[in-house]
């Protein structure tokens, strides 16, 4: 590029040298020499007029008007040689006087005059003004004092007799000290644009106003000729000036002030425009000397002239006198600005030598550094830098120091780059201070803005000590504890898995929940503070301890332990969690399940670091739920089996979720029998899932594997509005069928589990169903098929309550197969009670099961229950049933669960035919008829005491999530 932009330049020093050294050869001939100097000269101003007209016409602004001029001016100068070079070649004369090309000739210094004017810088004040005009006499009046000495003088003494001819050869002179004036004027006053064109141009200009003045002695006029060397001048002038407007372009970039608001700041003379106006007073006397050493007389022109003069450049020293004090003024003004600026930051100011010794240091360092700036003066700079960071900041300034250099080289008009570096300064209190310093180059050195950071470097540590810790107990969080354990698995690996072992430990705190609904949740952070020193005590000092959340805590174990070691380590910390703990005066205890996985090095690229430490906190994980599942309290290492387990629960969740949705479970009912009169007492709801192949089956298996999810919950609500809507169907079909009088509606049931029943919205499900489809609600039973935990115990008793205060009434399902407690009996509001079929099944040959369920039915009675039993599939089951005292019976003895066309037909006949009993009829009848006092129900199965009960007012508690299934086996039912 820059070789590119070099090569007309080269070209055209080397047309001139080649021009310049034919005319001082003569061309070879003196024809040829002739045309030359003639239409040689004319042919190079052509070439600058066109050149100057064509950027003229082509560029915009206030340059326009003076290119136009320039390009005029040059063809005046190529109108005159032509006209001269047709006189001398073409009619073989010599030049004429008073011919066109003279005219031509003495155009040129106006126009070329204008056109500088139009290029100058106009001044911005009446001073500006008058020291351009001063100036410009300066220069004037010198030189044509000295021309008059030398030479215009005697051309004036020999114009006797002519005064046009005296004005013709006066006004070539004169004209060009003008123009000499100017653009000696314009190199220190110009514009600032494309300043190679403006230099270029007038280099051209001055080249051409030489060869003019040399032209104007006497002597040289009278023996020159065209095609001599003079020439050459001309033709280079011209030259320069057709190549200005196309010269390479450079901007000086705007220099600005930073206290005057990004305005172009004041200039500044320079050296040789200071020394112009005495350069132009000695021109002036060197002209006088010429005289008076030359034993002429003064001439009254030289002695006017030079008074001028004189004058002139008292004035001009005068209005520089009053410039310079106003720019003192100035100075000591914006110093005084700067001063108050760098004393009052609070910053600290300091300037580097290039050794690092302080120059200055700005007062804040008092306040900052608590050290006296003066005493910091003279010091090296790194002697106050921390030791550890010397090399860093040494570092930092060489960097900064070498881009600096590169931009320069790039782009050297560019503002140079600054940079930050921050290190530890030495405070007088013999303290660190964390100081961020942003450093430019001032001179040969380094200026430095520095600042006290400290307090923001603390904060940022301990946001990001926040960051990665638990703000409880101080122990790493689960960011923090994944890093270290993907760290761990990362260098196992890199070691090949020789020698090292990984292991992490999942810690749940059982009982916390009761701690801290029991003596509250002040008490229990400060029993998980205690758990967590303990736990930091228990381990390793390589070891890490971090707290997830809650009651949960996890340990990361690395080095040469085999699984014996880490599994006694877990017990350790197992037996130190269960140690009683003394809060407030008070003992607490609560144990520990904890669950161990071992990592396996990864290697080869493939392996993801980030993967292997999901898959292994998962592991311990899944481990630590199977120890609170087997019982608590205990450790339990992980096997591939419990992911295979959760796999499986999760696709059969899945597929549960999918069946819901997509209508894959359909609903059959199951006669519940009066054992006294075989009257339909109530109808249970029983859900069938369809499978590919068309069978019905029980989705028992899918409701135990989706225990920990809510697909059960799910089914649950399916399953209640289901038979809801299904209840309401059949009422309304029995009204059209028989209009009067229409037998009492047969109660549906539905049966869940406890922790479906305490589940989150499943009452609110229940009364939407009931509105919904508008079902009274004593038409609805809810048999609870599952007790569940003892913590579930105070919210299902609330359940319970408040679905009885609705209307709906509820039954204990399964009894006597450990569904439930005898003291759940005594506090929770059952209606009724219903033996499971491990009872039933052995009645007719087992005299154990019979007593078992006797006294089950007794205490039923005793406590006011409806007393049922299920899975009576045998007339000697019912017979025997029918004995102890039993009031309802269900089972395939009956029938079996029926779809709703066979339903329909069942209760259209209401009865079933019962056996005879094998005991004593009257007996048999007083048994029952004490059932009946003790129980307060009626004879009729559907008939029931009525509930006048509020709304329910439930309190918000959430249950553990559990199944919610019957005691149904996987029976294959054939589809209706």
């Amino acid at each position: 590029m820059l070789h590119s932009r070099g090569l007309p330049g080269v070209a055209l020093g080397a047309l001139c040298l080649t021009y310049a050294l034919g005319a001082s050869l003569g061309w070879g001939s003196p024809q040829l020499s002739v045309f030359m100097g003639d239409f040689g000269l004319a042919a190079a101003a052509l070439a600058a007029a066109l050149s100057c007209l064509a950027y003229g016409c082509a560029v915009g602004g206030h340059a326009r008007p003076a290119w136009l001029l320039f390009g005029l001016s040059s063809l005046m100068v190529s109108f005159g040689n032509g006209t001269w070079g047709w006189y001398e070649l073409v009619e073989g004369t010599p030049l004429p006087q008073d011919s066109l090309a003279e005219y031509a000739f003495l155009l040129f210094a106006p126009l070329a005059i204008t056109g500088v004017l139009v290029l100058a810088q106009r001044p911005r004040s009446a001073a500006g003004w008058l020291c351009l005009l001063l100036d410009g006499w300066l220069v004037a009046g010198s030189l044509f004092t000295l021309s008059w000495s030398l030479a215009l003088g005697r051309t004036a003494a020999g114009e006797v007799g002519s005064p046009l001819r005296l004005a013709l050869n006066l006004a070539y002179p004169v004209l060009d000290i003008l123009l000499v004036s100017l653009v000696v004027g314009l190199r220190f006053g110009g514009r600032d644009g494309n300043r190679a064109a403006v230099h270029t141009a007038m280099v051209g200009l001055a080249v051409t106003v030489l060869c003019d003045a040399l032209f104007t002695s006497p002597e040289l006029r009278v023996s020159y000729h065209s095609g001599e060397l003079l020439d050459a001048g001309w033709f280079a002038g011209s030259l320069l000036l057709a190549w200005a407007p196309w010269s390479p372009r450079w901007r000086r970039p705007l220099r600005e002030h930073p206290s005057v608001g990004g305005l172009p700041r004041r200039r500044v003379a320079t050296t040789f425009s200071a020394l112009t106006p005495y350069a132009a007073a000695a021109v002036c006397t060197a002209g006088i000397l010429y005289n008076a050493l030359g034993g002429r007389t003064l001439d009254r022109v030289v002695a006017a002239a030079a008074c001028t003069v004189g004058l002139a450049l008292i004035l001009r020293q005068g209005v520089m006198l009053l410039d310079n004090l106003s720019l003192a003024q100035e100075l000591a003004h914006k110093e005084a600005h700067f001063r108050s600026l760098v004393q009052g930051s609070s910053d600290v100011i300091m300037i580097a030598g290039a050794n690092g010794v302080l120059s200055y240091v700005s007062p804040a360092a008092l306040g900052v550094y608590g050290r006296d700036p003066e005493e910091l003066v003279g010091g090296n700079l790194l002697d106050l830098v921390h030791p550890e960071d010397v090399d860093r900041v040494l570092l930092e300034v060489r960097r900064f120091l070498a881009r600096g250099r590169r931009a320069a080289h790039r782009n050297p008009g560019a503002a140079e780059p600054s940079a930050r570096v921050e290190c530890r300064i030495s405070s007088g209190g013999g303290e660190w201070l964390h100081v961020e310093s942003t450093v430019n180059r001032y001179r040969d050195g380094l200026i430095l803005n520095s600042r006290d950071v400290t307090e923001r470097v603390i904060l940022q540590a301990q946001l990001q000590h926040n960051a990665f810790h638990d703000p409880l107990t101080d122990l790493p969080n689960r960011a923090l504890f994944s890093q270290r354990v993907r760290a761990a698995l990362g260098a196992r690996g890199q070691q090949g898995g020789s020698g090292t072992g990984v292991a992490v430990l999942f810690l749940d705190l059982d009982g916390f929940k009761a701690v801290n609904d029991s003596a509250g949740h002040q008490v229990g952070d400060e029993l998980l503070v205690q758990a967590a020193r303990r736990l930091q005590g228990a381990v390793r000092c390589g070891d890490t301890v971090a707290r997830f959340g809650g009651d949960e805590f996890a340990a990361l174990v690395c080095g040469p332990l085999g699984r014996l070691q880490v599994q006694e380590l877990a017990e350790r910390l197992r037996v130190a969690l269960s140690e009683p703990y003394w809060i407030g005066g008070a003992e607490l205890s609560v144990a520990a399940s904890i669950g161990i996985a071992f990592g396996t090095p990864e290697r080869g690229p493939a392996a993801d670091p980030r993967a292997a430490t999901d898959e292994l906190m998962r592991n311990a994980d899944l481990a630590m739920y199977r120890a609170k599942s087997e019982g608590k309290g205990r450790v339990v290492l992980y096997t591939p089996a419990m992911r295979a387990d959760l796999e499986r629960r999760t696709e059969l969740e899945e597929r549960l979720r999918v069946a819901v949705r997509e209508g894959g479970f359909t609903l059959l009912h199951q006669p519940v029998v009066d054992l006294v009169n075989g009257a339909v007492a109530t109808v249970e709801a029983q859900a069938r899932w369809r499978s590919a192949q068309g069978l019905l089956l029980t989705p028992a298996e899918f409701l135990r594997s989706a225990e920990f999810g809510d697909a059960a919950t799910r089914f649950s609500r399916w399953l209640i509005h289901e038979a809801v809507s299904a209840a309401v169907l059949r009422r309304a079909a029995a009204g059209r069928v028989r209009p009067a009088p229409a037998p009492a509606p047969v109660p549906v049931s539905v049966r869940l589990s406890a922790e479906r029943l305490c589940s989150p919205g499943m009452y609110e499900a229940v009364v939407a169903a009931l509105r919904d489809t508008g079902l009274p609600a004593t038409q609805l039973v809810i048999e609870v098929a599952r007790m569940g935990p003892d913590t579930l115990a105070d919210e299902l008793g609330r359940r319970l309550a408040a679905l009885r205060r609705l209307g709906v009434s509820t039954a204990l399902a399964g009894f006597g197969a450990g569904s439930g407690s005898l003291g759940a009996l005594a506090r929770l509001p059952f209606d009724g009670l219903k033996l499971d079929r491990t009872l039933v099944q052995d009645l007719g040959e087992s005299a154990l099961s019979r007593t078992l369920a006797g006294h089950a039915l007794r205490l039923g009675r005793d406590l006011g229950l409806v007393t049922a039993a299920e899975g009576v599939d045998l007339p000697r089951q019912l017979s025997a049933l029918q004995e102890l005292g039993c009031r309802q019976g269900q089972g395939s003895a009956f029938a079996p669960p029926l779809d709703e066309t066979r339903l329909r037909r069942a209760l259209a006949r209401r009865v079933y035919p019962l056996p005879r009993p094998l005991g004593s009829l009257s007996a048999r009848r007083a048994y029952l008829a004490a059932d009946t006092r003790t129980s307060g129900r009626g004879e009729g199965g559907p008939t029931r005491v009525a509930h006048h009960h509020g709304a329910s007012d439930l309190p918000e508690h959430r249950a553990v999530a559990g199944p919610g299934h019957g005691p149904h086996g996987e029976t294959v039912v054939p589809p209706a």
